[in-house]
């Protein structure tokens, strides 16, 4: 028998909470399927960032929308406890295909394809009155958050704000259009010949996607990892002159790999090889690291349009 969840029920079975809920309802269909519902208003805060004179709902929140329904459907085959931290393992085939903007309905589905070694693997779409606009495969898994709690960071270091680099914040907003609460790159710090770019990001406990994820546990959901990558690549494109003034959209991500947490008081330096853009398309490919460790690699896809 079909099971409905609320909102209210939602943030407890998920632990997580405004802004970052991405399901207002959700229905278990049965042991392998689940459907949700989010509905779209022009008063969501992450309208005010992501292209605020055209607001679309940012791709990789579709993505988090998704896995927060997965985890709802898996949550008692991965966590029987619920003790453990279930995140994105891995992101395939990510494809966005139609926007989301408000006063949308979006639908979301999830099937789990199969079970194995302690990962759940799904078959993920979103969708409007238009039809489909997301579809994504992702595997979830578990971990402890607490044997990744990181000591004192190092202070300073060649990737923190100088007179050197490239573009501060100021500067990154007159290049993209993203802006508070949706602006996840401080600093573009520098780039080399073989095509490489630098940025940073500086996690703190005042951004409020920390508030509504994972109830006292604060870590970056692995959705926005992705983000920070497409807005790091985007940025370095388009501040060349021949595309100056135009718009990057996000249109996939082909595959990515979270390898461990991101906490408040995190630097994340953020790698993007981004080969020419010889056509409206191009690709990258985007590693996050930590105290250099690799947290998260992720290659993206992007098409270049006039405003």
């Amino acid at each position: 028998m079909a099971e409905v969840f609320y909102a209210d029920e939602l943030q407890e079975v998920l632990g997580i909470d405004y802004p970052m809920l991405m399901l207002d309802r959700a229905m278990i269909e049965d042991e392998n399927n689940a459907v949700g519902l989010k509905n779209l208003s022009a008063n969501e805060l992450y309208f005010q960032g992501h292209f605020p004179d055209h607001p679309i709902m940012p791709g990789v929140l579709q993505v988090e929308a998704m896995k927060q329904l997965a985890q709802l459907l898996v949550c008692q085959k991965l966590d029987e406890t619920n003790t453990l931290n279930i995140y994105i393992k891995k992101m395939e085939k990510v494809k966005f295909r139609k926007p989301n903007n408000p006063g949308d309905r979006v639908k979301v589905t999830v099937e789990l394809l199969s079970f194995e070694n302690n990962e759940a693997k799904l078959k993920c779409a979103t969708a409007n009155s238009q039809g489909v606009t997301c579809q994504a495969n992702l595997t979830l898994a578990v971990r402890e958050l607490e044997s990744f709690q990181p000591g004192m960071p190092t202070l300073f270091n060649e990737y923190d704000k100088n007179d050197q680099i490239m573009l501060d914040t100021e500067g990154i907003k007159g290049v993209i259009p993203h802006r508070y609460p949706f602006l996840l790159v401080d600093n573009l710090v520098t780039t080399t010949e073989d095509d490489l770019i630098i940025a940073t990001k500086n996690l703190t406990i005042g951004e409020e996607f920390f508030s509504g994820h994972c109830y006292g546990e604060g870590v970056l959901p692995e959705s926005l990892q992705a983000e920070i990558v497409a807005q790091a690549g985007c940025t370095f494109v388009l501040q060349d002159e021949k595309h100056r003034g135009k718009l990057a959209f996000f249109m996939g991500i082909d595959k990515a790999e979270f390898l461990r947490p991101a906490f408040p008081g995190d630097q994340l330096v953020c790698k993007v090889v981004m080969p020419p853009v010889k056509s409206r398309f191009g690709k990258g490919q985007g590693k996050i690291y930590v105290e250099d460790e690799l947290i998260a690699d992720v290659s993206i896809m992007f098409a270049i349009m006039e405003q």
